[in-house]
């Protein structure tokens, strides 16, 4: 058990890149049109919305372009998801005039340039946007690239499942976006107590599997990498269980039927609600 690393993926996006840019231009007219995980969204639409957070990062990030400003002030988180779905909606619903082999020329013009971005980052630095979904108003550029690279991953792996393409899960994808995503099991466990000292160890089974552990350090708990023995609380799940979970890709019923809780079940509820992404 150790304090968790920063996670570094710059050198990571252009090969990510690459591989959505083969997928793509494999698919036969018939699969951009298929539906998917993500609501109401079909192949096409994702496609569309991943071409958009690049647009907007190379405007806002790269350019220092002014940021559309809501219509309404944000208050709050909810505030901010429906702002985030709203630009969401409005993007994919125009892009619907947008035809698949256009959007793939977009996408690997912006893509590269994304990687380009990322790469000449400060890791260190003040970030443009704080990673909200793990509590963070304010984050260092590693964990905001970390966070938009497992967008990248988890909304290709929704293109590969609904069009039947082989999956990305080996440990060099997948690893990294469990173990961003799992920055915000403090977050979502903050208003759980327990007894100061008190651990709940989460283990991920798979090739891009790992374990960590909570702690109870100070009235607030804390995130370590590795076990930890005799917890008040051990989880486990396997790693397409994990990622599903956190991307709202399993209903809270069939969560629980895929994750082993042992120890003090209270401690272990929170992470059927877990999210690592804006919702």
């Amino acid at each position: 058990m150790k304090p968790v690393d920063p996670i570094f993926v710059a050198e990571l996006f252009g090969e990510l890149h690459e591989e959505l840019l083969g997928l793509l231009r494999s698919l036969p007219d018939e699969d951009w049109y298929k539906p998917t995980v993500a609501g109401a969204w079909q192949v096409r639409d994702i496609a569309a919305h991943l071409l958009d957070s690049d647009i907007r990062r190379l405007s806002f990030q790269r350019d220092r372009a002014p940021m559309v400003p809501p219509e309404t002030p944000i208050e709050n988180y909810r505030d901010l998801v429906g702002f985030l779905n709203q630009l969401n909606a409005e993007w994919v619903k125009a892009a619907k005039r947008i035809s698949p082999p256009l959007l793939i020329e977009f996408l690997e013009v912006t893509g590269a340039q994304v990687t380009e971005l990322f790469k000449s980052l400060d890791p260190f630095g003040p970030a443009l946007f704080g990673v909200a979904w793990a509590g963070e108003e304010g984050s260092q550029n590693w964990f905001d690239i970390a966070r938009e690279y497992t967008e990248k991953w988890h909304h290709q792996q929704q293109i590969r499942d609904a069009t039947s393409a082989p999956a990305i899960t080996n440990r060099k994808w997948l690893f990294p976006v469990l173990d961003a995503f799992l920055r915000g099991l403090p977050h979502t466990y903050r208003e759980t107590t327990a007894e100061e000292g008190a651990r709940i160890v989460l283990t991920i089974t798979g090739e891009a599997g790992g374990e960590w552990t909570l702690s109870r350090e100070g009235g607030a708990w804390k995130l370590y990498s590795g076990g930890s023995e005799t917890p008040a609380c051990a989880i486990r799940m396997d790693q397409d269980t994990a990622w599903r979970l956190l991307t709202k890709g399993l209903s809270r019923d069939i969560a629980a039927a895929r994750v082993e809780i042992t120890g003090d079940n209270r401690l272990g509820e929170p992470i059927l609600g877990m999210l690592s992404v804006m919702a």
